[in-house]
């Protein structure tokens, strides 16, 4: 078998509220490594970010790289970054989740990866992001708990028709 190289396992957008704005897997690769990846695990995953998000809220500002949040194993590491606006990104690294392509490649594996190497990952998470807001038929309050309440299924009145007089033809 040869030598694996990291891979994003899993991308979280997380709302100013906390709320889960969009969770993508993508499979590991290589022989033995094709298993499904479980959209339920991942988003336990993500939720418990959020604790670690808040506990550095204070000594960080909006807009910047929170780095490394916690490694789960010696596999998977979830890393986050906060926007202006309060969202939240986090990008789930799998240290073993391709096959490298050089045996230089595969020594990234084992030393680990730096803060910085995923920064253009989350610069163009925040693109992508800023790119939705920007369009007119996106309603970012329908993805919003807070923004919503009271709205929705219980909000919906069933408009009664009026009952025809006579007999019916």
């Amino acid at each position: 078998m040869g030598s694996r190289s990291p891979s994003i396992a899993a991308i979280g957008i997380i709302g100013r509220h906390n709320n889960p704005l969009h969770t993508a897997l993508f499979p590991a690769t290589g022989e033995g490594h094709e298993q499904q990846r479980d959209r339920l695990e991942y988003s336990f995953m993500l939720n418990s970010s959020l604790d670690i998000f808040e506990a550095r809220m204070p000594s960080k500002t909006v807009g910047h790289d929170f780095g490394l949040l916690h490694a789960l194993d010696e596999r998977l590491a979830l890393y986050g970054w906060l926007t202006n606006t309060g969202v939240k990104l986090v990008i789930v690294v799998d240290m073993e989740g391709s096959t490298a392509p050089t045996p230089e490649a595969g020594k990234t594996a084992i030393l680990g990866l730096r803060n910085s190497d995923l920064a253009p990952a989350f610069q163009a998470l925040q693109t992508a992001y800023i790119g939705l807001l920007r369009n007119p038929f996106y309603i970012p309050d329908e993805h919003d708990p807070q923004a919503t309440k009271g709205s929705g299924l219980a909000s919906y009145h069933q408009h009664s028709f009026p009952q025809r007089s006579g007999q019916d033809r």
